[in-house]
């Protein structure tokens, strides 16, 4: 791992204002640990030869002085630091969830949502003890180490030779150790990973694992992942302590080092006391934040990994293509919209998950005004088609709405769909049904719910968490009337369901039906994905999907 990542320099602005402040404050502190071993050695030096403490008072009000200053400097520091974590890890979150917005669904399909939650939670949250410590301690470094044996050679020049030769020692053992921990600390992170998304599993797949009697198993598993964090996290810090030790055990023998060169010196008479005291009192103040940056190191390690994955995400980003802009008219729908709709086309799809190819080849028209109907066996593919048709399943051929290869946001908001899962969340049932069109209006909302057979749930009826307080069938039709109200408000052209009425008897079944009869009379293009016979036997259309043979891709 790098001691400084440029990238964080060119992604979070507050971080370059923090290294401007903070270079200021280090040169602040720098001067007052100067001034205080000077002081210091003044005050000691005059006391022996016999001044007396009236003479004196002005040079401790001078010390008292110094001492405040350099306070102040540590304190604002702290301050900055504590101030640019905050903002860096903000800035960061924001770019990473619009990097993950511009990469889009296919992307996240492929990423466990658990560890995109802990890299923007915990992960970024490390950042605090990497501003906090360890970066303070690296601009301090680069100031204070060179200054000061600077001011060491003017006073004692084989004092600062000897600091000369023994500092890098340090950094050299800071490497060595970094490297001895760097997969210690990965396979930290990684367990950090594998925790969480095996606690998510576990929590959204509860009610069908106590169904097949598998709960209880689920205890020891996640005591077993747990296990292994514990010790992972035991490792990182036994290895830091370690560190700890060899560098303050070098530290303190280049410091003895000085000290008894000193001392030969001072017997022999080729040294002063004044100058052998103030080199000695500087000398600790040079090994000292380089000590400080090896032991916050490895505390900030998990930010360090942390942000390098969000770069990571961010740059990935950068180097997606732009999707278009959806242009709109005055009354928010997409220009365009209203016009001819032309369907929507499939040509030459191909889709493979690892060794096996699902779609091969596959072309199919969902003309404009009709109803179509995709049958087939599980595992045919049939979902897969109207993952491709909304861009969340990446495939090769080609998708075109209306005559065009739309993507983006241009390919969204062209398409109204629903899925399998309702998908409802906590509130009230009109905020369901205007999931994502929030400025629609009651009356919208009132048109959709009766379209979908509620007409007799009052829009204002408070749901929990998942939509609790619903039926099965409600919380379908639920989603149902959300799919019809977005459909009508942006225009779409198109409307896909998946498997719409799994959960409704056969009356509510028919109006169902009439709900994409009357989406296909205005003119969309509607394909629905069912093993309901009813369903499928009012579609204007049926093609069937059959389950390919397991083959490796080619």
């Amino acid at each position: 791992m790098k001691p400084l990542d440029p990238r964080l320099l060119s992604h979070a602005a507050s971080a370059r204002r923090f290294f401007v402040l903070g270079a200021a404050l280090g040169a602040v502190q720098t001067a007052s640990i100067v001034g205080f071993a000077w002081l210091v050695t003044h005050l000691i030096v005059s006391a022996i030869a016999g001044e007396r403490v009236v003479e004196l008072l002005p040079w401790f009000g001078a010390l008292l002085v110094v001492i405040a200053v350099r306070s102040a400097a540590t304190w604002g520091m702290e301050a900055i630091s504590a101030r640019a974590a905050a903002k860096v890890k903000s800035e960061l979150r924001s770019k990473l969830l619009a990097s993950i917005a511009k990469l889009g669904p296919a992307w996240l399909t492929g990423t466990s949502s658990s560890r995109l939650t802990t890299l923007a939670g915990p992960g970024l949250g490390a950042l605090d003890t990497y501003f906090a410590k360890y970066l303070p301690q690296l601009i301090l470094t680069a100031i204070a180490a060179p200054v000061l044996i600077v001011v060491m050679a003017l006073w004692d020049l084989p004092s600062a030779i000897t600091v000369i030769i023994t500092l890098p020692l340090i950094p050299v053992f800071m490497i060595l150790i970094g490297w001895a921990t760097e997969k210690v600390q990965k396979r930290q992170w990684t367990a950090l990973s594998t925790l969480a998304t095996g606690f998510l599993e576990v929590v959204e797949g509860l009610s069908t694992l106590k169904i097949f009697g598998r709960a209880e198993r689920q205890p020891a598993r996640i005591r077993e992942v747990t296990d292994g964090y514990r010790v992972a996290t035991m490792k990182v810090l036994r290895l830091s302590f370690m560190s700890g030790f060899a560098l303050e055990l070098l530290a303190s023998l280049s410091v003895a080092l000085i000290a008894v060169t000193i001392g030969i010196q001072l017997i022999n008479r080729d040294m002063t006391l004044e100058v052998g005291l103030f080199v000695l009192l500087l000398a600790p103040e040079v090994y000292l934040p380089l000590r400080q940056v090896g032991a916050q190191f490895h505390a900030a390690a998990d930010g360090v990994a942390a942000s390098d994955d969000v770069f990571s995400i961010i740059e990935e980003a950068e180097r997606a293509p732009a999707p278009s802009d959806v242009r709109t008219t005055a009354a928010g729908r997409p220009i365009g919209a209203g016009l001819q709709h032309r369907g929507l086309a499939f040509t030459g799809i191909t889709v493979g998950y690892e060794t096996r190819t699902v779609l091969r080849d596959y072309s199919l028209v969902v003309p404009p005004g009709e109803v179509t109907a995709i049958v087939g066996p599980s595992g045919a593919g049939k979902s897969t088609l109207l993952g491709v048709a909304r861009g969340t399943v990446g495939a090769s051929g080609a998708v075109t709405i209306d005559g065009e290869q739309l993507t983006g946001d241009r390919r969204r908001a062209a398409i109204a769909w629903m899925g399998q899962s309702a998908s409802l969340i906590e509130g009230t049932v009109a905020e369901n049904v205007a999931l994502g069109q929030p400025e629609a209006a009651p009356d919208e909302v009132r048109v959709a719910l009766a379209d979908a057979g509620l007409e007799f749930i009052d829009g204002e009826r408070m749901l929990g968490v998942a939509g609790a307080g619903l039926s099965g069938g409600q919380s379908q039709r639920v989603a149902l009337a959300r799919t019809l109200l977005r459909a009508r408000r942006l225009d779409c052209p198109v409307v896909l369901f998946d498997e719409p009425s799994s959960a409704l008897d056969a009356a509510t079944e028919q109006r169902i039906a009439a709900a994409f009869r009357s989406l296909a009379q205005e003119g969309r293009a509607v394909l629905v994905v069912s093993h309901r016979r009813a369903l499928v036997a009012s579609a204007d259309s049926v093609h069937t999907i059959e389950r390919l043979e397991t083959v490796a891709n080619a």
